[in-house]
Parts: C-alpha cells; structure tokens; sequence
C-alpha cells in the first residue's frame, strides 16, 4: 500500500470516529502539526506512532507499514524558487500546506487565512545550538461563503 492510499483509509477512518487530528497526535504522542503532516503523507512515522495511529482508528497493519515508509516531502506539483531563503519557504509550504490547510479547517470550518487582513513578524531567539528564527503569520480567517 503506498502513502496516498494510508492517508485515504487514515481520513475516512478519522472523519467516521469523529476524531481530531490532535485527538490522533495525543495518541501518537507528537504534535499535532507534525502528526497531520505525517497522516497526510509528509513525513515517516516509527513502527510505535503508526501502530497507535492504526489502533484507535481500527486499521490494519498495511496502513502502519504505509506510515513507517519515507515521506515524499514535498510532494505538491509547481516551480522551486532559486533564492536559498524564499527556496527554504517553498519547501516549508510545500511539506506543510495540506497540514497547515486541514489544521486550519478543522479548527476554524471551511475557509482560509487571508493575505490581505494578515501580519508576518520575525523575531531572534536565542538559542545555545544556534540562534533560530521565528516566523508568524497572523491572517484573519475568511470562511467560505455560499451564494
């Protein structure tokens, strides 16, 4: 069975309990947005996450195979930028924006996060490993609507 196919079972399986993705990660014991990823197909789970996975939504170990395979990061179609940093955000948004989306809907219903009423700041944190870099981007939700 391959990821495509897991995420399938693993969603039909998750919307028929009735469960949340962080429903799913507490089990899984990881973050939510990491979870999602990983039920999505963007990232390789160990042989204990994918059983947890597989236990609460009651599927079989062909899905946990599935999940314990390696993520094909990245997987949505489109052009790669060629500067280093803005190169670094496509991979972000394209390992993470069906996350991102399916986090955002589940929370907040069928919409999106605008870009028009929208902040983004960047701040330092200080880090003995090496400094990091935070990112925030603050958009207001926009549902749907229907006409």
């Amino acid at each position: 069975m391959d990821k495509m196919r897991a995420m399938e079972l693993v969603l039909e399986a998750k919307s028929m309990k009735g469960l949340t993705f962080s429903e799913i990660a507490e089990a899984v014991d990881r973050h939510t947005v990491w979870t999602t990823s990983a039920l999505l197909g963007q990232q390789q789970m160990s042989m204990t996450e994918a059983d947890a996975v597989v236990d609460l939504l009651g599927l079989d170990m062909d899905v946990a195979r599935a999940l314990q395979a390696p993520a094909d990061k990245g997987s949505l179609d489109g052009p790669v930028p060629t500067d280093p940093l803005i190169h670094r955000f496509h991979e972000i948004v394209q390992v993470y924006g069906t996350t991102l989306r399916s986090v955002i809907q589940e929370e907040f219903g069928d919409g999106l996060m605008s870009s028009t009423d929208f902040r983004i700041d960047v701040e330092r944190i200080a880090d003995p490993a090496g400094d990091r870099v935070r990112v925030i981007l603050d958009g207001r939700f926009e549902p749907y609507r229907k006409w």
